[in-house]
């Protein structure tokens, strides 16, 4: 597999050439809208999943089926990964290839630690600054880092130390280290490089690839790259064009609907819950499945029924926007149709940002669950601390992106 062609629909807009979404013009990236909005997406949701005890919680993905908001993250990050590394490794070969993913791990190793301590510094804030009923601290089981600094320090640094709400980048970035392997298999065939990640999220889910997440205990990582590799490299495959576009089918869309409904109530108490209260006998025979079905659920190695449940959802949402993603531009001169052309371009803008706007989050859901707990967590309260957040979200976004536009070398402009 020498060559790297752009899947046909995944990538339409790419030119017919031997590169991941390689346009005419050097220098000049084609960006898959759905890409963007549905990573956009994802980043609301992970700040209402990380604000402590948010009611709008209790509505996002994760409470009606196996998969959530994480799997889109990584999912949406494969595909981005192909498109931002694949033709560099097309054009400039693999060690550039390589070095060019190497960075981007240096960057998210970074974005990690300066997140941790970012966090960790606010609680610490809180507590010493506060008069509280609660440590703040405690809340997130930082007072072993707290109370024995130095080799949790070494512990931070070497991800041998990782807390259970720090633990998504590190996963990420082992995963993209995981990237120059399987280009480098991919000169052998496709098949290498779903062989082996194949047999390493096998291995993960039979806990016999796993990493230490602190060093006075036997707790390994909450999120095992290992197991979430494979979810990755799928996305990367599809948009890479190792993998084709599904067929736009209506039975397969409607196996995809069915098998997300029926498999709710296996997959979210809230659901299971309001089926044992309208039937109890069906509600006790599904009941029955939830222990068997215990291994093929979990969420740190990403397990199957994740995959597969993921998969549906992203078929039903490829097929919900239509070829090319048609359905998401805005039509008209309308009201509606500018308040959907609004919520399109902060959303695709937010979902482009992504690792700034998700290490935002991370810091600031602390911050507004704090604020929760002065103002009351009534429906009004809670709105308006979800919406101010998403504001914030939003604005990051920009504030990045405009950054990254590095105006000050705009033409024209003179050399000082």
């Amino acid at each position: 597999m020498a060559t790297i062609s752009p899947s046909s629909d995944f990538a339409a807009n790419a030119p017919a050439a031997p590169a991941v979404n390689v346009p005419a013009t050097p220098g000049v990236r084609v960006r898959d809208p759905r890409l963007d909005f549905f990573r956009g997406i994802a980043m609301f949701i992970i700040l209402i999943a990380h604000t402590p005890k948010n009611m709008w919680n209790s509505w996002i993905p994760a409470r009606f089926g196996f998969s959530d908001a994480t799997e889109i993250f990584v999912f949406c990050s494969g595909m981005a990964s192909a498109i931002a590394f694949g033709a560099c490794y097309a054009k400039r070969g693999w060690l550039m290839g390589t070095a060019r993913v190497m960075y981007r791990v240096w960057q998210v190793y970074w974005a990690h630690i300066g997140l941790f301590f970012f966090v960790a510094m606010s609680l610490a804030f809180i507590d010493t600054y506060g008069n509280f009923d609660k440590s703040y601290v405690n809340s997130l089981n930082l007072k072993h880092f707290f109370d024995d600094p130095m080799p949790n320090i070494v512990g931070i640094f070497t991800l041998t130390y990782v807390p259970n709400y720090f633990d998504i980048l590190p996963m990420y970035l082992v995963v993209l280290a995981m990237m120059p392997l399987f280009m480098a298999l991919s000169r052998i065939g496709f098949w290498a490089v779903a062989g082996v990640s194949i047999a390493i999220w096998i291995a993960a889910n039979l806990s016999l690839l796993d990493l230490p997440a602190e060093p006075w205990s036997s707790r390994r990582w909450f999120f095992n790259p290992f197991g979430w590799q494979f979810l990755f490299f799928t996305g990367f495959a599809f948009m890479i064009g190792w993998i084709p576009a599904p067929p736009r089918s209506r039975t397969i869309l409607l196996v995809a609907i069915g098998f997300v409904v029926l498999s709710a109530p296996f997959g979210s108490w809230k659901v299971f819950l309001w089926v044992n209260d309208f039937n109890e006998d069906l509600g006790q025979l599904i009941r029955k499945a939830w222990g068997p079905l215990k291994d093929l659920r979990t969420k740190s190695e990403f397990a199957g029924l994740r995959y597969v449940h993921f998969l549906a959802l992203a078929y039903i949402g490829w097929m919900a926007v239509g070829e090319g993603g048609h359905r998401l531009a805005a039509h008209g001169t309308g009201l509606g149709s500018q308040i959907w052309k609004f919520i399109l371009t902060v959303t695709t803008k937010v979902g482009q940002q992504s690792l700034a706007v998700f290490v935002f989050s991370m810091a600031v859901a602390r911050i507004i669950g704090f604020v929760l707990d002065q103002t009351g967590r009534s429906a009004g309260t809670v709105a308006i601390a979800n919406l101010t957040g998403f504001a914030m979200l939003i604005g990051v976004a920009y504030t990045a992106g405009w950054f990254k536009s590095q105006p000050w070398k705009s033409k024209g402009s003179k050399r000082t």
